[in-house]
């Protein structure tokens, strides 16, 4: 009886080490010990060469670092990132810090000046930012469906509402040399989430007449049947995009001559899907 007693209180004290040993020395309101202290998402732009630029966060006490450049939606990136800016103009670049359990800890952001474009990768579309009346007459509707579908410009974006499965376009002409190859992109967003929507970009020879389909290679595309655009959404359609085939988004021009970038959509219930910052881009 006496070898049995010591045997559990032995058993007992060591059963009340290891459950002090795992209890945290701070608690905190969720019980798991873990607490992030402030969060500085500070950082510096450098100019690497033209167009070039360097950003590098000040600070190093955070998990993860996410990146908005000019407002095409925040992506997770490294803690120093090389970015090109082909294109003349102001940019805001945002940075977030994300501390323990994912939360956003602190944002901080740099205005940075493009003096010139890029000669080679600067944009080739006209008025790709809708931004004013000069820029939104450099585009056209090609309508498609007689009523249902209607592209609107406004805000700074290019919005289209649709239902009952019909769909409208929009086009601009561009001029293209024989073997050049050429990047297609644009910001999309929709505050909510689509349903039985398409969404393609197409570059064609021509113009179909009005209540004519468009159809052929498909360069950037959300479709709700491959898993896109199914919640609120906002980034580059390279990013948020799916089913963009094996192109890349990269068109090569087969002829010298004027080609139309095309921008389709259509759907059972489009409410607030818009595009912005279109961008045609040399590549070599």
């Amino acid at each position: 009886m006496i070898t049995k007693y010591i045997n559990k209180s032995l058993l007992l004290a060591s059963s009340v080490l290891f459950l002090t040993s795992c209890i945290p020395d701070a608690v905190d309101s969720d019980g798991n010990g873990i607490t992030q202290g402030a969060l500085d998402a500070s950082f510096k732009v450098s100019k690497t060469s033209e167009n070039h630029y360097s950003l590098k966060r000040n600070y190093n006490n955070y998990i993860n670092s996410r990146w908005n450049i000019d407002d095409d939606g925040y992506n997770n990136g490294k803690s120093e990132e090389n970015i090109f800016l082909p294109d003349a103009g102001t940019y805001i670049i945002q940075h977030q810090a994300v501390g323990i359990g994912g939360v956003v800890g602190g944002t901080a952001s740099e205005t940075v000046v493009v003096p010139t474009s890029d000669p080679i990768s600067g944009n080739m579309i006209q008025g790709g930012r809708f931004d004013t009346p000069e820029e939104i007459a450099k585009w056209n509707i090609h309508k498609i469906s007689a009523s249902g579908a209607q592209w609107v410009f406004a805000n700074g974006k290019a919005t289209i509402v649709a239902s009952g499965g019909s769909q409208q376009a929009i086009y601009q002409a561009v001029n293209v040399v024989a073997g050049q190859k050429y990047s297609i992109d644009m910001v999309a967003s929709s505050d909510t989430a689509l349903v039985d929507t398409w969404f393609e970009v197409y570059v064609l020879n021509s113009i179909p007449a009005t209540g004519q389909d468009v159809g052929g290679t498909v360069y950037r595309n959300i479709n709700t049947w491959d898993g896109c655009g199914t919640g609120q959404f906002k980034g580059k359609v390279s990013s948020v995009g799916c089913n963009n085939s094996k192109n890349g988004g990269i068109y090569t021009a087969t002829t010298t001559g004027t080609v139309y970038l095309v921008i389709k959509c259509g759907g059972a219930t489009v409410n607030s899907l818009s595009v912005d910052k279109v961008e045609f881009r040399r590549t070599q």
